[in-house]
């Protein structure tokens, strides 16, 4: 047991006595880190060479062979050429690289002697290392030898060959047979070029003879084409042509065996002669032709690219024509250079163990092998029979590079394997005390990488641990580096690696931080937006606070960085890990992804962006099925941007009545690609579509060619027939013309036909171009048939349907009888007639029209004149309902029939009554005078008491501005006199509410409101009144007011209409103490003299308002209804003044109640309103009203009818 300190560390560490036979198996580079070290002797290992085969072109400026080594020492460079020593230094025209065995020959123009197969060795005091054979090639230009080529002379339908026999130069090779003119002899099934060059004729004509038939063989490589001396063919012409089975020119015999390397194409070829010309097929007869096989040269050239060892068999070609056929067989092999199956690897292994290498390689013929030892053949070492070289116990001196070359006819492939012998202590090569971190739940590596010979090694420790670690969790790998899986924050400390061989030991500490993991909290969520508008989308991260300085949020599009470049065409935007696209569009589709990263980790999230648009307009308009009444319209629909096609529309623009006007023609569903499109005649026409979705409807399509008709009978008639009477002896007949695109075809005209119905059976007929007609001298309202017929140059339309209409109207001939009243109640009444007779009414009957007007209350003894009013009731009926009317009153009517013509004559005036109603609400009421205990009221009767009126009541409650009201008191006032009452046993300082009803015998009517307060106790609470104020004073003085009291000044209208204030104040006057301070300012009159001032000029703006808002309707009931009665013509002393009410229609939770105990609607049962304004309103059969009636009556407050239960009453 030995004991080593490192780096403050202390560990034991026992090795086994075995560890010296270990071999380390890694491959020979020994590490940068390590060389910094201690200086390592290395054996020599070529690092790059020139290839296999070099061309060295005439036309390059010179040629370089390479040849670079590796090595400890340095190695040094020698040559052999084709197997001879080779120094290069000796020529002046080689340059060598310094430090290299790489050299650079110069192109003079004669390098040919430089042509020959090479090998470079890299030497030093371990070992050599050899290169593989370079064959450099220095090509000489190509020549046709001079020659004199004798014509050919055959007869017409013999074969023939040309030969070119072109001159062997650097592959590829491709040749060309043409003119003199450089014109290319056609080839075809009896003249073809071979594999070999020659022109092949299976039989010639005559035309074939020509002088200037020349071969020229092209070399690409070398940028290099010879001409071959022209050969002239002459074909004697014969007049008996004899036809002969095939015979084969290329290849000869009936066998042929041909070898080729893997990888390459196999071409065979068969090219025979004949009468006719025979056609050559492929077969293979041990098999099938793979499916890559392609025939050439008009089949025949059978290609195979890339040949394997399944096409190794037997091919056979077949020429035939009608008088038999010729095979020919090829025995295929394919061969192949060597390859490896195992080759030497390069190791170090320690001082005493024992060395295995192996040798193995395939290839077609099977390869041979050759062991070298630095570059020389191994004699004096026993080689196994399956090429597998053992040396045991080695020392420092049988470090060595092994070479291994195994070779057949296709190839020659080398191995070299650097076998170095050496013992070295352990070399720590990663810094002591690293820091490391990575995040939970993912795998961390702590390097501790280490060299050493034997093979080092290595275990982990943690310093709150006593054993090293183990388990699943960790793994070494063989480089000493430590890996922990997933981690979790508990694997964070200090970690220290432990080394050791048999030659020492080291140990270095690494410090691991785990940090929580980068997590997106708030991933981004799918999205669907309109073209145009804004895409948002939101990614929210939580990531170690460890990792707050290299966080960051990035975005993606579809796997490629979105680039943020803020300018005033920027759409994208990012701001909080918040993306925004401006002006989204089509383009912008796709998936985003949110990546939140640190130096650590990242975490991710996509989103899919999708788009919505209008669809893209319909492509590739054709036309088909071409008719003269039709035509098939076909369309390829665009991209719809996600929201399916609904429908397409197809619309038509013409060239002769309304060009550039395009027009809907027919609408088809979305999963329709056509439409059979109905056509007029005599159009040239022109298509479009639109497709529509969701979205909205795309830009039209590109318009499809244009498309004529030809003209023929209109196939449509006139619509919109209208016969009018405006005379009584005459019908007007107007009709809708055709469209100018369905009149089919020139001269357009109407053939008008009619008769009397019932009457005659013979049509009258005449043919007009405008649009209407008159026929006159007719019987009045007698029944027509008429019929309009479209006509042109080539024909009549359709039958024409039968229309019926009347001649003109006349006016009604008699009035209703037996006119006569049905009362419904007090504002409603019921009128009866009889129907005036339909031979009478001389047209068609509109209705009828009831007129009325008052003649006079009952209430008043004399007759006035009142204004007329009017309802219509259409139809054949014998009664209508007349509402609005007043009660107690005396009315007269009278009824006529009307038609299209107008009134007739008017029944006899019928005068009935109507009975008595509830009274419309006080014309006026006001708070007179109050106290701490009482109010005393003034009031003025209705202005309509729509009957004879009974007496008063009053009812009323305390307010005092709170949630619930006071108990509802009432006081019946018999006395038709009395229009004054004080009401007594109120509370003091308190608000109270005053209801006033009118009565007659049927009831009492809707209330009149009021409020009013009682003073404090102590308090003067009487109020004076000043004189009336001209509206052109602005200011008012009041006098004989006491020093140091408190007053409240309003300031009111005068014809106490509206009980409103238009300016009210509390002020109090100073006390004697501050008398005589203000003697000068006109007795202190000045501040009341001011608000005076505003206060009148807000009296002149409300005085107009006032004159505005109580206009009343043409009625005389609106006109009663708005009438403002003037205080001093109802005997209203000058003295009183009314009580302040801000709104006596306010609505009051628990407000007033009926009489009856039940809350009645403020407006009275008999008013006209709600049953319509103007002349045409009417009345349904039931009496519901339709009819005519001028004003709409304003609703009013509360209305009070009955007695209240409960409360005491005071009868007056």
């Amino acid at each position: 047991m030995k004991t080593l300190r490192n780096a403050g560390v202390s560990f034991s560490f026992s090795l086994s006595a075995t560890l010296c036979l270990l071999h380390w198996t890694a491959a020979l580079d020994i590490p940068l880190e390590a060389l910094g070290h201690t200086n390592i002797e290395q054996l020599p290992t070529i690092t790059e060479q020139s290839p296999t085969s070099q061309v060295a072109f005439p036309f390059d400026e010179k040629f370089t062979i390479k040849c670079e080594a590796k090595g400890n020492p340095h190695p040094e460079f020698k040559w052999t050429k084709d197997g001879q020593p080779f120094d290069p230094s000796d020529d002046p025209r080689v340059t060598i690289v310094e430090n290299s065995g790489t050299f650079i020959i110069g192109n003079n123009g004669n390098i040919s002697e430089f042509q020959g197969v090479y090998r470079c060795s890299a030497t030093n005091k371990l070992g050599t290392a050899i290169s593989e054979e370079i064959e450099i090639i220095i090509p000489t230009i190509p020549k046709f030898p001079k020659e004199k080529n004798p014509p050919i002379t055959v007869e017409e339908g013999n074969a023939v060959v040309l030969q070119c026999n072109p001159p062997k130069g650097i592959p590829p090779l491709k040749i060309h047979w043409m003119t003199i003119g450089l014109q290319h002899i056609d080839q075809d099934e009896r003249v073809s070029v071979g594999l070999n060059g020659d022109l092949y004729f299976s039989n010639v004509l005559e035309k074939d003879s020509r002088r200037d038939y020349c071969c020229f063989a092209a070399f690409p490589r070398i940028r290099t084409i010879v001409q071959k001396t022209p050969m002239t063919l002459i074909v004697n012409r014969t007049n008996s042509i004899l036809q002969r089975r095939p015979k084969l020119l290329t290849p000869s015999g009936g066998h042929s065996t041909i070898s080729i390397v893997k990888g390459d194409t196999l071409q065979l070829e068969c090219i025979a002669e004949g009468l006719p010309t025979p056609k050559i097929e492929w077969t293979r007869l041990d098999g099938d032709l793979p499916k890559r096989a392609a025939f050439q040269n008009l089949g025949k050239l059978l290609e195979i690219p890339e040949v394997t060892e399944a096409e190794n068999g037997l091919y056979q070609c077949n020429a035939a024509n009608a008088l038999g056929k010729v095979p020919h067989n090829f025995q295929v092999t394919v061969e192949e250079p060597p390859r490896w199956l195992s080759k030497p690897e390069s190791m170090i292994y320690t001082i005493g163990s024992d060395v295995t290498l192996d040798c193995k390689a395939a290839g077609k013929p099977e390869p041979t092998i050759q062991w070298k030892v630095n570059g020389v053949p191994l004699r004096n070492m026993p080689v196994s029979t399956d090429n597998q070289i053992v040396r045991r116990d080695v020392k420092i001196n049988d470090s060595a590079v092994y070479q291994c070359e195994a070779s057949n006819k296709r190839g020659t492939i080398l191995a070299s394997a650097n076998i170095l012998v050496m013992n070295l202590p352990p070399m720590l090569l990663t810094d002591n005390n690293l820091e490391y971190a990575t995040v939970e739940g993912k795998d961390v590596l702590l390097d501790c990488k280490v060299f050493g010979s034997p093979h080092p090694v290595v275990e982990w420790d943690r310093e709150d641990s006593a054993s090293p670690v183990q388990g699943p969790k960790y793994s070494i790998y063989e480089n000493g580096s430590l890996n922990i899986k997933n981690t979790v924050k508990e694997d964070s400390g200090l970690y220290t690696c432990l080394t050791g061989n048999t030659e020492g030991k080291a140990a270095i500490t690494a410090i691991l931080d785990i940090r929580d993991a980068t997590q997106i909290v708030e991933p981004p969520e799918n999205i669907k937006v309109l073209r145009g508008s804004t895409a948002q989308f939101t990614c929210g991260a939580k990531y170690d606070s460890a990792s707050a300085n290299d966080f960051q949020v990035s975005w993606n599009k579809d796997n490629k960085d979105i680039t943020f470049i803020h300018t005033d065409k920027s759409r994208f935007y990012v701001e909080d890990g918040v993306l925004q696209i401006i002006n989204v569009s089509t383009e912008d589709e796709g998936n985003y992804t949110c990546v939140a990263s640190t130096a650590l980790d990242q975490a991710q999230e996509t989103a899919v962006l999708i788009v919505l648009d209008v669809p893209d307009p319909p492509e590739d308009l054709k036309l088909s099925e071409p008719k003269n009444t039709s035509v098939r319209l076909n369309w390829t629909p665009g991209n719809s941007h996600n929201k399916p096609i609904i429908e397409f529309i197809v619309e038509y623009e013409e060239s002769r009545w309304k060009p550039r006007d395009w027009h809907e023609l027919v609408r088809v569903p979305g999963n329709h690609t056509s439409a059979l499109l109905k056509l007029h005649g005599h159009v040239n026409y022109q298509f479009r579509v639109s497709a529509v979705n969701e979205i909205g409807r795309s830009q039209p399509s590109d318009p499809s060619d244009r498309y004529k008709t030809l003209p023929r009978a209109p196939e449509n008639n006139p619509g919109g027939i209208v016969m009018e009477g405006n005379l009584p002896n005459e019908i007007h007949i107007k009709w809708e013309p055709l469209k100018p695109i369905e009149q089919n075809g020139p001269g357009l005209e109407y053939k008008v036909s009619w008769r009397r119905k019932g009457v005659e059976d013979n049509w009258n007929e005449e043919i007009v171009k405008r649009h209407s007609f008159f026929i006159r001298n007719t019987p009045t309202f007698e029944p027509y048939e008429i019929q309009i017929q479209a006509v042109n140059h080539l024909g009549f339309g359709p039958r024409p349907k039968v229309v019926t209409g009347y001649s003109g109207e006349d006016f009604p001939e008699s009035a209703p009888q037996n006119v006569a009243v049905e009362i419904i109640n007090s504002t409603v009444i019921k009128v009866n007639w009889l129907r005036v007779p339909q031979e009478n009414i001389r047209g068609h009957l509109g209705g009828y029209r009831v007129h009325w007007w008052k003649v006079r209350s009952l209430l008043e003894v004399k007759r006035g004149h009142s204004e007329k009013h009017s309802l219509i009731f259409p139809g054949d009926r014998n009664h209508g309902m007349v509402p609005g009317l007043k009660p107690f009153s005396e009315y007269s009517l009278i009824v006529m029939a009307f038609n299209g013509r107008g009134n007739g004559p008017a029944s006899e005036p019928f005068t009935f009554k109507t009975p008595e109603g509830v009274p419309e609400h006080p014309a006026l009421l006001r708070v007179a005078s109050f106290n701490k205990d009482s109010i005393t009221l003034l009031w003025v009767p209705p202005l309509e008491p729509n009957g004879i009126l009974t007496g008063h009541i009053l009812q009323y409650q305390l307010i005092n501005d709170m949630e619930e009201l006071g108990n509802l008191h009432n006081i019946t006032i018999s006395d038709l006199t009395v229009t004054r009452w004080k009401v007594g046993g109120l509370e003091t300082n308190s608000k109270y509410k005053f209801y006033m009803s009118a009565c007659t015998r049927v009831g009492c009517g809707k209330p009149i409101t009021e409020e009013g307060i009682t003073t404090m106790e102590g308090g003067k609470g009487n109020w004076k009144i000043s004189e009336a104020v001209n509206i052109s004073q602005n200011f008012h003085i009041i006098e004989g007011l006491d020093p140091g009291s408190e007053y409240t000044i309003r300031l009111m209208t005068k014809n106490w209409v509206d009980n409103t204030s238009i300016f009210e104040d509390v002020v109090e006057t100073r006390g004697k103490a501050y008398a005589g301070i203000y003697d000068g300012i006109s007795t202190q009159g000045w501040f009341i003299g001011v608000m005076c001032a505003v206060a009148l000029l807000t009296l002149t703006m409300l005085i107009a308002c006032f004159v505005q808002r109580n206009k009343g309707g043409k009625y005389s009931v609106k006109e009663k209804e708005d009438l403002h009665p003037d205080l001093e013509s109802q005997g209203i002393n000058d003295d009183t003044f009314c009580e302040y009410s801000d709104n006596d229609e306010k609505p009051l939770k628990g407000s007033l109640q009926s009489l009856d105990g039940e809350i009645k609607a403020a407006e009275s049962g008999d008013s006209l309103a709600g049953y319509g304004d103007g002349e045409h309103d009417q009345f349904n059969e039931d009496g519901s009203f339709i009819g005519e009636y001028a004003a709409h009556t304003n609703k009013g407050p509360v209305g009070v009818n009955g007695n209240s239960k409960g409360l005491h009453q005071v009868t007056a």
